[in-house]
This record gives structure tokens, sequence and C-alpha cells, in this order.
């Protein structure tokens, strides 16, 4: 049995190693966590004696599979609480992560299978992003940014990297979410800005926004 503490820990790891699967450091975990790495490297010590990481200096944190086979049903649960509520409980897309933190700790050993049945068996959750199956088989995720695409051509959005509130409430201020279709206009050279095409809507976005749409 794992306690919340070290459930965080452990998807905090994964979520790092899907996004960048080299060298996972104390430091990018403390950051990843808003914790200090003098707490985290015992951590991960405890982590270690329970066989659910290997870690080294030089090479820092990695899952054992014992590891990733727990951290993916974390994840799982993680992602299929966040469709429930915006699903089902009428929740907006801003508010389900923080309320799904608390749920995804529930160690029912049935109960994310029942939801993902009572659910219709979602492959992505509200932010687009894929949801591991009872086997922890996981859909291929979005990779292509709106910042890639290129003047003239349309896209689809098909999920966000930054799931902050503050990033989703501009969204929904701009009447963009997922299944919204875009089209890019121009690319600014001068600071990396994009026009972009929203419905009947024209505006000029940043390139950290564009990174943090991905489409399809």
């Amino acid at each position: 049995m794992t306690s919340l503490s070290e459930e965080n820990y452990l998807k905090a790891i994964f979520g790092l190693s899907q996004v960048n699967g080299s060298k996972i450091t104390p430091t990018a975990i403390a950051a990843a966590l808003e914790n200090n790495p003098a707490s985290v490297i015992d951590m991960l010590k405890k982590l270690t004696d329970k066989k659910l990481i290997n870690y080294d200096k030089k090479k820092g944190a990695k899952l054992t599979d014992k590891g990733y086979k727990a951290a993916v049903q974390i994840v799982r649960r993680h992602r299929l609480w966040e469709v429930f509520l915006l699903d089902k409980l009428g929740y907006t897309w801003d508010e389900v992560h923080d309320i799904a933190e608390q749920l995804e700790h529930v160690q029912q050993d049935d109960l994310a299978d029942r939801l993902e049945k009572f659910l219709g068996y979602p492959e992505y959750d509200p932010h687009g992003d894929p949801i591991p199956d009872a086997s922890g088989q996981i859909t291929n995720a979005y990779t292509t940014m709106l910042y890639e695409i290129e003047e003239g051509k349309s896209c689809t959005v098909a999920a966000v990297r930054d799931t902050s509130t503050e990033f989703l409430q501009y969204l929904h201020k701009l009447n963009i979410s997922i299944g919204t279709k875009l089209k890019v206009i121009e690319k600014i050279a001068f600071d990396e800005s994009v026009i972009i095409q929203a419905g009947k809507n024209n505006m000029t976005v940043s390139k950290k926004f564009a990174e943090n749409i991905l489409v399809k």
C-alpha cells in the first residue's frame, strides 16, 4: 500500500517521463510538486526501498515496472474522475483537476473499472490527455503544437499542455476548447506571435500560447 504522498511522487515522475524521457532530477520533481529538493531526496530513498523507482545521482529517477504500474493506475483514476466531474457533475474544465487530485487516491479495487464503464469508456480526459485502460495501455497522446502548423493551414484543438486554471480560463474567454477549429493566418517574425482564426474571429496569440495548444 502506498501513501498519498508516495502516490503524488509516482505520478509526478510518470508525468515528467512522458514529457521528457531523459534524466529526471530531484530538482525537476521538486518543481513539479512545488516541494523542496531536500525532502524530495528523502522520498526518493523511500520509493527506492519499496522498489517503486530506481534512483541514481547521475541517472536520476526512473520508475520500476512495479512503480510504473502503480503510477499508471493513479493517472487512470485521476483522468476518469476529471471526465466524471465535467460530464456528470457540471464542473468546468478549469475546476476538475484540483478535485480529481483528491479523488485519485481512492484505492477501491474495482472503482476505476466501474467508473470507466459508467462513462462509456472514454479515451481522453477533458484536457485531451489519454486515459490508460484497465491493463495500463495508453492511447497515443497528441504532440503537434499549434505553433508548428503552417500559415494557411487549419487544425482542430485536441489537447492542452498547460492545464493551469489561468490558462484554461483564458481559453474559455477566447471561446477555445477541445474540438475548436483553428486556422493559422500568419506568423509574425518580429516576436514569434501567431495570428489565428477561431470561428469568425481573428486574434493574435503569443508563441507560448501556441506551444501550449496541441492540435490534430
